[in-house]
């Protein structure tokens, strides 16, 4: 295996291991802590320009920091558009999945971006049908982004 595809590689399980990190206290507690959030995006970010500078692949990077800066601000506008709906957190958290997905196309960015609202709608829906939260129940969101995203990647 090529030395490039094994750092991808551990850089993916590093990733899957803050992502996990993340589920557990988002679920919780409903947040999603900036101690963690913003060095993951700090870390992404630098991944892509230290892989650009190695492999003088500047599209995939330029591509990469475009994905995260679009998911960014699309939960940005839903964050500032509701009042008890995406959290500060989301935002930045999906500024780190989208330079992450659009790092592999902008297929899979679509992809993990659609499939987090697909797998949160199951989610509400099935509590809703066991009775377990209504319209107004808060739900943690960051869970299906992540979930979202590895789908993304596995399938894609």
């Amino acid at each position: 295996m090529p030395l490039h595809d094994i750092a991808v590689l551990i850089a993916h399980i590093a990733l899957a291991g803050i992502g996990l990190w993340l589920i557990v206290i988002d679920a919780r507690t409903h947040r999603l802590p900036n101690r963690i959030v913003l060095p993951a995006l700090a870390a992404v970010v630098a991944l892509v320009v230290i892989e650009a500078l190695a492999t003088g692949d500047g599209g995939r990077m330029l591509r990469a920091l475009l994905g995260g800066l679009a998911l960014g601000a699309f939960y940005a506008v839903m964050h500032l558009a509701s009042k008890q709906g995406m959290g500060g957190g989301d935002v930045k958290l999906a500024a780190v999945i989208g330079v992450v997905l659009a790092r592999h196309g902008w297929e899979t960015l679509l992809v993990g971006a659609a499939a987090a609202f697909l797998l949160g709608a199951l989610f509400a829906m099935a509590l809703m049908l066991m009775r377990r939260a209504t319209r107004r129940t808060r739900i943690a969101f960051g869970p299906w982004m992540i979930l979202g995203a590895v789908l993304a990647i596995l399938i894609t």
